[in-house]
Formats: C-alpha cells, sequence, structure tokens
C-alpha cells in the first residue's frame, strides 16, 4: 500500500513537472495560437480601426476647437459568447480621450449614471457638515453632445471540411441635437479554422 502511494506521488510529482508554466504575454508582441473564440486581440483591432476611421472622417473636429462631450449608449452583444462590451468601449474611449477631442460623461447614462458620485456630491449642498465653497454649484455638469452606440455580431459557416466565424463590430456616432448619425463604422473580423474549434 505504501509502495502504491508513494509511486503515485512520484508520478505526479513528474507530472507536474512537465507541465507548462504561467507565463507573461506582451500584448504588443503576442505571436500566440488564434483562437475561434473573441480574444483581447480582436478588441484591440476593432477598437483601433475604429477610433483611426472616426478621426479621419472629422467626425469629432467640433467647429471653434474644443473637446466634445460623448456619452455611452447600448452596445449588444448579438455573439454566442458571453462577453462585456465595456472590453471593446473602454479601449475607444481611452484613445477618443487622448485624441483631445473627445471626453465622455460618466454622469448621464441609459441605466443611470456610470459614476453616481457626480450626483451623491450634489446631495451635500444643504448638508452642515461640509464646507458649503467646496461643494460642487447647480448647472456644472455638461449635457453629452455626442452618443455611441452599437453591436457585435457572430455568425457561424461551414466552409467544407472546417468552420468559418465571422465577427462584426458595428459601431454609431450620433449627434444629439440633430438625432442624425455623423459617423459609422464596421469593423469585421473572420476566422476559419477546424469544425472541433470552440466558437462560444
Amino acid at each position: 500500500m505504501i509502495r502504491n502511494t508513494l509511486a503515485l506521488v512520484t508520478l505526479l510529482a513528474f507530472l507536474a513537472g512537465c507541465s507548462s508554466q504561467p507565463r507573461y504575454v506582451d500584448p504588443g508582441a503576442d505571436d500566440g495560437p488564434v483562437t475561434m473564440t473573441l480574444d483581447y486581440r480582436d478588441f484591440e483591432r476593432a477598437a483601433t480601426e475604429a477610433v483611426e476611421d472616426m478621426l479621419a472622417s472629422g467626425a469629432v473636429d467640433k467647429p471653434g476647437g474644443g473637446r466634445y462631450v460623448m456619452v455611452v449608449s447600448r452596445v449588444t452583444n448579438d455573439t454566442m459568447q458571453r462577453i462585456d462590451t465595456d472590453q471593446l468601449i473602454k479601449k475607444i474611449r481611452i484613445a477618443l480621450l487622448r485624441s483631445g477631442k473627445v471626453v465622455t460623461t460618466t454622469a448621464v447614462g441609459l441605466d443611470g449614471a456610470e459614476d453616481e458620485m457626480s450626483q451623491r456630491a450634489r446631495e451635500l449642498r444643504e448638508s452642515e457638515e461640509f464646507d458649503q465653497s467646496t461643494v460642487q454649484e447647480k448647472g456644472t455638469l455638461q449635457a453629452p453632445e455626442l452618443s455611441l452606440s452599437g453591436k457585435i455580431l457572430q455568425r457561424n459557416h461551414k466552409v467544407g471540411k472546417d468552420q468559418q466565424v465571422e465577427y462584426f463590430f458595428q459601431l454609431s456616432l450620433t449627434d444629439l441635437r440633430s438625432g442624425l448619425a455623423i459617423w459609422e463604422g464596421e469593423t469585421p473580423i473572420i476566422k476559419r479554422g477546424p469544425n472541433s474549434s470552440v466558437s462560444w
């Protein structure tokens, strides 16, 4: 019995030593295998293409200079995967902010404020516990001028003995004053691989 246990422990230790160890991956130089599902490289590509196209189109060049105030509307996940669309939107927001042409409001949104503190801080106006000269005044919040909305689609097809998975990142930028879409973009990401590969 002891002999069998010792042999099992030795075998497990050997197998553990042979398994690959976790390692860091440099996102800028990742040449790892492509997955049929969406990975961070796909979100990076879709966000980069959207921002570059938006900036090149002139849609976010504010007449007279300055920055547009943008709000994020609904971005729908119509794929077979459970993904957080913020993985795409956050990259777009960061790039637009760094461009100096767009700033995003977090004080308003379809499901309430992204950052509820903008409103909570204003509830201190009548409190005797706070120096009222430090409390935010009325009429200081900036209303959004632009709204970013979109959808991520997935379509699967059989191609001979393989499968093809097509992803489409569709985005629209709407001028809230007129209700007109002043920019629209679509980034397709197409992957082809064996039927055994999982795409959800």
